[in-house]
């Protein structure tokens, strides 16, 4: 006898008590590591405190009387652990996933018993789930309901972006047709724009649109590639909630709801400007102006005696739909090409690799994380922009530079072989431009 069967067994048998499963006892455990009491536990998996005292001063579970026959699922419980979380508990897709992977065939039955424990644990865990409080600046939850509203007379399908402030719980909605990655950005930057500033991070669920894959027991994401450009671009660190626990996203998942509830539920609209105009005097006058439950606080005053300031600024950003991240190679006249134009960098990168960035009728340069020039974006073509600075500290000249105003370069020889332009222009049956 080993040694934990042993310390069960000077704790006496469970005589005139049917004998708990492993997956019982390992809920038992689970649920004391969460903080639950003896007596809670009990409750929650119908047997008696003296049991799963017992079990729990065992600290497992131990056979007794009589040696368990082998069962098809034993060794497989952390897969089955696994399988449960991926498919959020449908035992079915479990069973069809077991005997194609392992070549175990089970009935439905057997698995829905061996999966018990889990099904328990998730919803005691869901159910034990804390209040978790941001300071100011820090967090914006979003999240997208689904509705059906009569607008101009037609039942139409609606879905509802609402964005949360995590600390003066100001909340931002706005309608959409669909809920598309793109919604999810233009929902986004409006927020963004509501609240004049940027938060640290964005706490989203695991929208197709959004997160690739998020592993549920690794709790490992990987966020979509243009999200990721996206949060760059704003300066904000995505989050995705944990799987199957959207309470981790509470408060918004509550604004959600209250929208649907308090200014959508019972209303018809003439239009959809109509319904855009409701939204913008509901948030105004009743979303910002109630005093919230939690917080005890209007979240209009929450939110400009402490959370204003501490949001990035916006400093007249345009919208990410308007960038472009483009990479280019830097040519032998120390420029780089774009839209047939050409725009200086600093002479010392000939030949490097840097990345360009146009966004609101500027151009950002970079080389290695750091900006190295930036022009403003000329709307000709086969136009030169360079700034003389870039041209600085060349021992031998190789480059003539004029104005940067001129949007010309000029490659020259040595100061005696040069020529008027006129000359230049002639041979070539045109103007320089």
């Amino acid at each position: 006898m080993d040694e934990s069967a042993e310390r069960f067994s000077r704790l006496g048998q469970l005589r005139g008590e049917e004998m708990r499963t492993p997956d019982e006892v390992a809920a038992m455990l689970r649920l004391r590591a969460l903080g639950w009491g003896e007596r809670r536990i009990a409750r929650e998996l119908g047997c008696s405190r003296k049991a799963v005292r017992r079990y729990l001063a065992a600290d497992g579970w131990v056979s007794y009387r009589t040696a368990r026959r082998v069962k098809k699922l034993d060794g497989l419980e952390d897969w089955l652990g696994e399988r449960f979380r991926r498919h959020r508990g449908n035992a079915d897709v479990m069973r069809q996933d077991l005997e194609r992977e392992k070549g175990i065939s089970v009935s439905l039955r057997t698995l829905e018993r061996a999966v018990v424990g889990l099904r328990q644990v998730l919803q005691a865990e869901a159910r034990a789930t804390l209040r978790f409080e941001t300071p100011p600046g820090h967090q914006l939850q979003i999240d997208f309901g689904e509705t059906r509203v009569a607008i101009g007379g037609e039942n139409v399908r609606l879905y509802l972006f609402v964005a949360t402030l995590g600390y003066s719980r100001r909340i931002f909605v706005r309608p959409f047709r669909h809920e598309r990655q793109s919604a999810w950005f233009d929902g986004i930057e409006a927020a963004f724009c509501h609240f004049g500033g940027v938060p640290q991070e964005v706490l989203l669920d695991n929208a197709r649109a959004l997160v690739d894959r998020h592993d549920a027991v690794t709790r490992e994401v990987t966020f979509n590639q243009r999200l990721l450009a996206f949060g760059r671009y704003w300066g904000f660190r995505p989050r995705a909630c944990a799987p199957y626990r959207a309470r981790t996203k509470g408060k918004d998942e509550r604004s959600v709801g209250y929208v649907k509830r308090n200014a959508i539920a019972g209303h018809s609209f003439i239009s959809w400007s109509a319904l855009e105009a409701r939204l913008d005097w509901w948030m105004r006058e009743i979303a910002d102006s109630r005093v919230h439950g939690t917080v005890a606080e209007k979240p209009i005053e929450r939110f400009a005696r402490d959370e204003a300031a501490a949001l990035r600024p916006l400093n007249g950003r345009p919208a990410f739909g308007q960038l472009r991240e483009l990479v280019r190679r830097v040519q032998t006249d120390a420029t780089v090409e774009l839209d047939t134009n050409a725009y200086s960098v600093p002479w010392q990168l000939i030949g490097e690799t840097v990345a360009v960035v146009v966004a609101g009728g500027r151009i950002s340069i970079r080389h290695h994380g750091g900006e190295v020039a930036s022009h403003g974006e000329t709307t000709g073509r086969r136009q030169r922009i360079l700034v003389a600075a870039h041209l600085a500290g060349i021992s031998r000249p190789h480059f003539v530079a004029s104005e940067p105003s001129a949007g010309l370069l000029l490659a020259a020889g040595e100061p005696e072989l040069l020529r008027p332009l006129s000359e230049y222009e002639q041979a070539a049956g045109g103007h320089w431009s």
